[in-house]
């Protein structure tokens, strides 16, 4: 099966028309049979979204863009199909994907900047458009791996590894219906338990003024004095590879 999951941190309405829009182009797409162009899809939301926030009235906003299209590709060898997931990023929000089975990060996108903390974005004062910026990777992942869709409120608190043993150890604790799971209910779905374990583990770094995080130590690097983590919207979207049903 195929599975669409996007991503925009920024102004609310601007963040909101850009997703919306961009799922309709990919289930248009999607529809038709066709190979995936995502920049082709996130410039026409793009597009959309501009007129939709200037006419009659017009709305400030920026936002950046990240998502992952399920799709798939046929082995010439055994005509097998082998699952692929087609990335898009614009800015520094980020996506994951992880292989639990090693505990490993096979694939994850690169933050794009003006400056020191500002991002590429989308928007009514940007000069980026998706043509000219966003980055299309096609990752070929396995029944299994996680893929994960980040805000920077979690790369800017939790480094890598962090991620990682939060999400694997995350997937185990629900599988074995530990303390926290019970307490929370053990019909939750696994990925919805990880990912609200994933926001905890950063927010808790975020709201420690003592904490060592990667906005700190980027920011040493950038010659600012800066301690602790960082404040900031902590959004998480998280998805398992598997076979469809049936």
């Amino acid at each position: 099966g195929r599975r669409r999951d996007f991503f925009a941190n920024g102004s609310r309405l601007w963040s909101r028309l850009i997703v919306h829009f961009w799922a309709a182009e990919v289930e248009r797409g999607a529809s038709r049979g066709e190979e995936p162009t995502p920049i082709e899809y996130l410039q026409r939301a793009y597009e959309h979204t501009l007129e939709a926030t200037t006419q009659p009235t017009e709305w400030q906003g920026t936002t950046t863009a990240t998502g992952a299209q399920l799709h798939y590709e046929n082995n010439d060898a055994d005509g097998a199909e082998q699952p692929v997931l087609y990335v898009t990023n614009l800015g520094d929000s980020q996506v994951l994907v992880l292989r639990p089975r090693n505990s490993k990060v096979i694939f994850k996108t690169e933050a794009q900047w003006h400056w020191f903390d500002c991002p590429r974005q989308l928007g009514t004062n940007s000069p980026d458009t998706p043509k000219g910026m966003a980055v299309v990777t096609k990752v070929v992942v396995e029944v299994g791996d996680v893929v994960l869709a980040v805000s920077d409120g979690v790369t800017d608190n939790l480094w890598e590894h962090e991620v990682v043993s939060c999400v694997v150890g995350g997937m185990k604790e629900w599988e074995e219906g530990g303390k926290e799971v019970e307490a929370r209910g053990k019909k939750k779905e696994k990925m919805q338990f990880v990912a609200e374990k994933l926001m905890n583990a950063a927010r808790v770094i975020a709201q420690d003024p003592f904490a060592e995080s990667p906005f700190m130590e980027h920011a040493i690097e950038e010659g600012l004095a800066m301690e602790g983590g960082k404040l900031d919207d902590i959004s998480v979207v998280v998805g398992l590879i598997k076979k469809s049903e049936g």
